[in-house]
């Protein structure tokens, strides 16, 4: 029997139980036998279109809370994710949204997304705030000055190199996690638990 057999079979036993059903009272509820119920709970058959749909009705639960609840690796998506932050090259918040959307979207559905992107999500909200408080040093300076102009030069080579880093960082996290590699983001403030 495959993991993700074994998975489905647990989420429908899982909801049952957590609705106070029987196997009998599923049975009637759902309008199928009580040996389909049975043969489903323990991996026997999968529940597919009708039976799966009838289910989902008797629980309250919709089709895919009974199947895609279970964690897939998906390399793809980690993949995607961490060049998402790329982003940020058109505009810093962008590669905190794109990453954000993928991370609520996948967090619970493929594995190492989780910790993958909350690590990529500390670490952009932290580069993020260091850029703009060095561009707000240099904008505010062009109002009140209070740093010469041999200073300014240095947040135009800071901010460079706040932009030259962060995407060698992500490549070389992509590259990492293709090798089945830890990624690592540093510096980043642990916003995200």
């Amino acid at each position: 029997m495959e993991n993700s057999d074994l998975s489905k079979r647990k989420r429908a036993r899982e909801f049952r139980t957590r609705k106070g059903l029987t196997q009998e009272e599923l049975a009637e509820n759902s309008g199928l036998s009580l040996r389909t119920i049975q043969r489903i709970e323990n991996g026997e058959v999968m529940p597919r279109g009708d039976s799966l749909k009838r289910i989902a009705v008797a629980l309250q639960v919709t089709p895919d809370d009974l199947i895609e609840w279970q964690v897939l690796e998906n390399k793809n998506v980690i993949t995607m994710l961490n060049l998402s932050q790329l982003g940020f090259l058109v505009f810093p918040l962008i590669g905190i949204i794109i990453p954000l959307v993928i991370w609520i979207q996948k967090k619970d559905k493929v594995k190492n997304v989780q910790d993958v992107g909350r690590s990529i999500l500390n670490f952009q909200i932290t580069w993020t705030l260091i850029l703009f408080l060095f561009l707000f040093v240099f904008v505010f300076n062009m109002f009140i000055p209070i740093v010469d102009t041999v200073s300014i030069s240095w947040i135009y080579i800071i901010v460079a190199g706040l932009y030259i880093y962060n995407c060698i960082l992500i490549i070389l996290n992509t590259i990492r996690y293709g090798r089945s590699m830890i990624v690592f983001y540093k510096p980043a403030f642990r916003l995200l638990q």
